[in-house]
């Protein structure tokens, strides 16, 4: 039996994304999927569709704060998050990390995981920088990336094969009809099966035929 194909379209400045990506991480190992990591920008998505962020109504910014926590409390994942978040994410620009990331996925794959995790712990977790480049080198070492192979791949973000490549991955998102993220595609039956959030992925089992076991299924087997 084929295994069917999943991509996680991802941007380390979504904490949604995160959620999502950890419970997938889990799930590959359970149900018969080809998971596939697909690193693309946040941002170039909700400028091309012309969506805005959530956070930017007030009473939506209350709700997301709320929902946030409960549901990395649910997944088991140590997001966490306060009011002064939102601005910090406004203030924040994802485009390096992601193109570093998108690098690594290009040259170094096996560190792909690790380090989108590392990222994702920095900014959620730590609430420190992933815009600057010292602050990028210090992930990459903490995802196991020794200090020459870290130092190559920031100097292949500037690159027109980086640039094309992430700008590439975020416009296939968009062909399956992304407008934010995560944005999980699923090709079962001959086609994509598109499922937005992190809060789907139930229904993305019962589409695939495969059955939800909980937020952390490990425990349960």
């Amino acid at each position: 039996m084929s295994r069917t194909v999943v991509e996680l379209f991802y941007d380390v400045i979504s904490p949604y994304s995160w959620l999502g990506f950890e419970v997938l991480c889990r799930y590959q190992h359970i149900w018969n999927i080809d998971l596939r990591f697909r690193p693309a920008f946040l941002g170039g998505i909700m400028q091309q569709t012309g969506n805005k962020p959530p956070a930017m109504l007030p009473k939506r910014a209350e709700y997301l704060l709320k929902d946030i926590k409960r549901m990395a409390k649910y997944y088991q994942v140590p997001v966490k998050i306060s009011g002064d978040d939102f601005q910090r994410i406004f203030r924040t620009s994802s485009l390096a990390a992601m193109r570093f990331i998108t690098a690594i996925d290009m040259t170094k794959p096996e560190y792909l995981e690790p380090l989108s995790r590392e990222f994702w712990i920095r900014f959620w977790s730590q609430h420190e920088d992933i815009s600057q480049p010292e602050n990028i080198l210090t992930v990459a070492r903490q995802a196991g990336l020794s200090s020459e192979l870290s130092q190559k791949v920031l100097e292949m973000i500037s690159s027109p094969t980086v640039k094309d490549r992430l700008r590439e991955t975020t416009d296939e998102a968009m062909k399956y009809g992304a407008f934010g993220m995560p944005a999980v595609v699923a090709h079962y039956n001959g086609e994509p099966h598109l499922f937005f959030g992190s809060d789907r992925l139930e229904l993305l089992g019962s589409v695939i035929g495969e059955k939800w076991l909980g937020p952390a299924p490990s425990a349960k087997l």
